[in-house]
């Protein structure tokens, strides 16, 4: 059995390998953003157009919830791609699982929204820590960031594809039509990996920490619960046994607690100096004020495109989903000027929160201008080249902090905690958008970019006593 890398191993599968990877995650992604794009215009689009009729507040508390669980199902991912599968078969399981789900969501039933999106999570929470573990192996420590930065601007490629895609087969011929485009996406992205495998010189064959036999036996009877569990919640949302909003707030309640649950718990597993995880901990609840802002891109500034802008260019209308594709072009634009950037991580966090908390207030003054009738798309533009330019600056950051910290046999997981602190900021946002039931959103959107810089400042005040504990 080939022993897992190790943060000192030199660089395995070359440029080549990293490539198959790469391809890998521009077909995930493409069906991640494109369903994405979609899903809310979908959620509340009246029936006789083809979509369920939810309200806003429930579609986006559902969507918040949903973005949320792709993140947190990253940490049993991440225990089965080390411990049992091996990176290489837990992208192969999981990408099979997200293609069964968006297949799934193209069957014009409602119940079928539920457990297609259920499957999606599954698979997602084995294919994202997994590929970025192969990605830091396939780089090593001198380049790791570099290399977390190309990939990430790389696959900006398919989050500016898959709206457009998606959005005109969704809102144009039909919704169903879109979910099944995003199945495809991941379809390709499976053949691609497979074809691929041979380059990737041995990385993530196997589990870099195998289970013993007591392991595994005790180990199938909490995967065998959890399943239960997972199907009885599938099934009493359909039934609408318990209301839908009650299962969100109760999934909401566990997304925040668990991140700080598990990182107690590996504290005392595992090899990482207390002062190191502490920084580690700090960076990353303040990096959730940042998703918070970023997730309210494809429920709450799509359904402002949708109802609140003016979206006619020379008498054609432009979907609403497009938009979204503004954002992944503005990172691909920025990207080779950010990526030049040299600063400490600290900094790096805190300027992203200020950008984050900046695009919100210029959303605020958009949200009270369209009191008064539809505002140009403009204002939509400026708040993603806002969002854009804190993403990426923060977004690979966090990646190579998080492989940086991980001590052996340890990166999926803690890979996986950078998405858990994420997912806290993405259900967060979702719940707090339902304030705007008796808040104003100009309020409302002011609110949340208090809360974004006030992380900034938090950041920038502490930095001198984190800096010396992060590593470089």
């Amino acid at each position: 059995m080939p022993p897992a890398p190790s943060d000192t191993a030199p660089p395995s599968g070359g440029r080549r390998g990293l490539l198959t990877l790469l391809g890998v995650d521009l077909w995930e992604r493409f069906s991640f953003f494109g369903m994405a794009a979609i899903l809310v215009l979908y959620l509340t689009a009246a029936p006789a157009d083809g979509g369920l009729g939810m309200s806003q507040q429930t579609a986006t508390a559902l969507f918040a919830t949903y973005m949320s669980l792709n993140f947190l199902a990253g940490l049993p991912g991440a225990w089965l791609a080390d411990r049992v599968l091996g990176a290489r078969r837990a992208v192969l399981a999981g990408g099979c699982l997200i293609a069964c789900g968006h297949a799934v969501l193209a069957i014009t039933a409602a119940p079928a929204l539920y457990t297609g999106l259920a499957l999606v999570v599954v698979g997602t929470g084995l294919v994202k820590p997994s590929l970025a573990a192969m990605v830091a192996a396939s780089s090593g420590t001198a380049k790791r960031e570099q290399a977390f930065s190309r990939f990430y601007m790389c696959i900006q490629v398919s989050a500016l594809l898959a709206p457009v895609v998606t959005g005109a087969l969704a809102e144009k011929v039909t919704w169903h039509l879109g979910f099944a485009a995003a199945a495809f996406g991941m379809a390709a992205g499976l053949a691609q990996f497979r074809i691929g495998l041979r380059v990737l010189d041995g990385i993530g064959s196997a589990p870099s920490r195998p289970l013993t036999p007591a392991e595994a036996r005790t180990a199938a009877r909490r995967v065998g619960a959890v399943v239960v569990l997972g199907a009885v919640a599938v099934t009493v949302v359909v039934l609408g046994v318990v209301p839908l909003l009650a299962v969100l707030a109760l999934l909401g309640v566990a997304t925040v607690c668990l991140p700080f649950l598990y990182l107690r718990a590996l504290g005392r597993h595992s090899a990482v100096e207390h002062r190191r995880l502490t920084a580690f901990t700090g960076l990353m609840a303040a990096s959730a004020a940042f998703w918070m802002i970023f997730a309210q891109s494809g429920s709450v500034l799509s359904l402002f495109a949708a109802h609140h802008t003016d979206r006619d260019v020379l008498g054609f209308t432009v979907p609403a989903s497009w938009l979204q594709s503004v954002h992944p072009l503005f990172i691909l634009l920025l990207a080779p000027f950010v990526g030049r950037l040299r600063a400490a991580t600290t900094t790096k966090f805190a300027g992203a929160l200020a950008a984050a908390g900046a695009s919100v207030c210029v959303m605020a003054l958009a949200a009270l201008l369209a009191t008064t009738g539809d505002v140009s798309m403009a204002w939509l533009v400026a708040v993603y080249l806002l969002l854009s330019l804190g993403e990426i600056v923060l977004a690979p950051v966090g990646l190579a902090l998080a492989a940086a910290v991980a001590p052996p046999g340890y990166t999926n997981r803690f890979l996986a905690l950078n998405g858990m602190f994420a997912a806290v900021g993405v259900v967060l946002g979702g719940q707090f958008y339902r304030l705007t039931a008796v808040v104003p959103q100009p309020a409302y959107f002011l609110m949340l970019g208090g809360v974004a810089l006030a992380a900034c400042a938090a950041v920038a005040g502490t930095a001198k006593r984190l800096s010396p504990h992060l590593p470089d």
